[in-house]
């Protein structure tokens, strides 16, 4: 498995608009940035530029304009997010950190329902 780039919260919220709506320019970008964000356009251009120096995304120049593409996958990104902070904080035991989750109030009942649900389907289907 490749070693993703380290993506700040910034830079995330940034990705979601890519992931969401590639390709995209920079234009569209901002466009929605601004609508959800406090920042200037300045500071999500230097955001895009610093996504594109980590491999995160990738350009093309279509007549004057930048058209961006994602080079990291959305699910596998959050899939390692996911893990490292699995691994972080629960030495990766899942059933801890639902654990802590349920015993500090963290997950309502609709959550728990779903998980259930989740889980029990797993199982019918001849899962772990």
């Amino acid at each position: 498995m490749k070693a993703l780039p380290q993506i700040s919260e910034a830079e995330f919220e940034v990705m979601k608009i890519v992931w969401k709506h590639a390709p995209i320019s920079t234009n569209e970008i901002t466009d929605c940035l601004v609508q959800t964000t406090d920042w200037s356009p300045k500071t999500i251009q230097t955001l895009i530029k610093r996504l594109v120096t980590k491999g995160a995304l990738t350009y093309e120049k279509q007549s004057r304009v930048f058209v961006y593409t994602p080079l990291v996958g959305q699910d596998e990104y959050i899939g390692q997010e996911s893990n490292s902070f699995l691994n972080r904080f629960y030495n990766g035991n899942i059933s801890a950190m639902v654990s802590a989750y349920i015993e500090n109030d963290r997950l309502s009942e609709t959550e728990i329902d779903t998980l259930r649900s989740l889980l029990s389907g797993k199982t019918e289907k001849g899962g772990t």
